[in-house]
């Protein structure tokens, strides 16, 4: 196991770390998945500061950093104030007397930046309102495991260009996956993601298509991704969301013109009925539980790459 060149020391986006030590990155959380309990973070403490609640994100957090031997110190948003009670410098230079890394789940990405800046120990983004990167090293993980390549691989997002289509985007040109992304007007993919993500396209070979139609974004692909219409903070758009979003669904009648193999991911929490058909993700083509499950293994990894012994 070796060292990732993170740019500062921190992992606040997936571009953050190369091509290559993505692939280092996943053969060792393959790895890690076979070991269990190690005790690479032994005498270790990461601080988990959220401003949203998350269900996956903590429990898979705190289960990499036990089984890495480590301990874990959950800081809710009450406890800290982020920017409120205590200015974002003060609260990255007092944690970082205390611990030996930060994980932080933020609404602003500027808020991790700054974080990110005055801290003097490692940061991770365990999610902004600008990238999930976490949730996409977890995605390539799975569809590596499934389909046993990434070069080459074709994959469909249907839904909102949001924080998770913009990691996961940036991720499969990066690695070769061609990428098809479906979202209504308005509801696009980042323009500087957009653009990032197509110099990527450009060394690996991996296609970029970007419509408002998801049946001509499903057709032949080898996975089909989604995630909800509605994100936390965005509770006042949901109603008008619904009716935009109503045709970008992932259905019976979506998933005939995906490869008969094909799977279906979906980052969860998954509004039943509204982004995913009922029952779809309990058909055998999901891998939404397998997915969530590699969380906690490719966090496993990242953190023993960033803070264990060499």
């Amino acid at each position: 196991m070796g060292k990732i060149g993170l740019k500062a020391g921190h992992f606040l986006s997936v571009t953050d770390i190369t091509p290559e030590e993505i692939k280092t990155l996943l053969d060792y959380a393959i790895e890690l998945k076979s070991r269990g309990w190690i005790s690479i973070l032994k005498n270790k403490a990461i601080a988990i500061l959220f401003e949203k609640p998350s269900l996956r994100t903590r429990v898979s957090f705190e289960m990499a950093i036990r089984q890495l031997g480590g301990e874990s110190i959950y800081l809710s948003p009450e406890e800290v104030g982020l920017g409120k009670r205590e200015s974002i410098p003060d609260v990255a230079r007092v944690l970082s007397r205390y611990v030996n890394g930060i994980v932080l789940r933020t609404f602003g990405h500027s808020n991790l930046e700054l974080l990110a800046r005055y801290s003097s120990v490692p940061v991770i983004n365990a999610l902004s309102d600008y990238e999930h990167p976490c949730q996409a090293i977890a995605d390539l993980l799975t569809i590596y495991e499934k389909k046993g390549k990434l070069k080459g691989i074709s994959l469909a997002y249907i839904g909102d260009g949001n924080n998770v289509a913009n990691s996961l985007l940036l991720s499969c040109t990066m690695t070769g996956i061609n990428f098809s992304i479906a979202s209504p007007d308005r509801y696009t993919i980042d323009k500087v993601i957009l653009k990032k993500a197509r110099t990527y396209a450009k060394v690996s070979g991996a296609k970029i298509f970007c419509t408002d139609d998801p049946h001509q974004a499903a057709k032949g692909v080898d996975v089909v991704y989604t995630d909800t219409w509605t994100s936390m903070g965005q509770e006042a758009e949901a109603e008008v969301r619904r009716k935009i979003f109503a045709d970008y669904q992932i259905n019976e009648n979506l998933m005939a013109l995906t490869k008969k193999s094909s799977i279906i991911m979906h980052c969860l929490p998954a509004h039943h009925g509204e982004e995913v058909a009922i029952g779809i993700l309990d058909s055998a083509r999901s891998v939404v539980f397998d997915q969530a499950e590699n969380r906690m293994h490719a966090q496993k990894a990242l953190l023993a790459m960033m803070l264990g012994k060499q």
